[in-house]
């Protein structure tokens, strides 16, 4: 028999995050700060510089043993 009742989706929790924003009026590449290999990051689309900003964004935490920015 086939149940049709959609289950719950889970929340996800979200909080604001500081994230670097292309400059370029034409791109719209944004990266999170804790995931930028530098620290003034050029954007990976077009290669124009970036701005520091915030964004409500869904909570993740880089684990990469590379991440050595504090």
């Amino acid at each position: 028999m086939y149940n049709s009742r959609k289950k719950p989706l889970e929340e996800i929790p979200e909080e604001i995050t500081a994230i670097w924003s292309c400059t370029n009026e034409t791109c719209n590449g944004w990266m999170r700060d804790n995931f930028a290999f530098s620290s003034q990051p050029t954007c990976p689309q077009c290669q124009s510089e970036m701005v520091k900003g915030e964004k409500k964004l869904a909570v993740l935490v880089n684990t990469s043993p590379n991440h050595a920015k504090q």
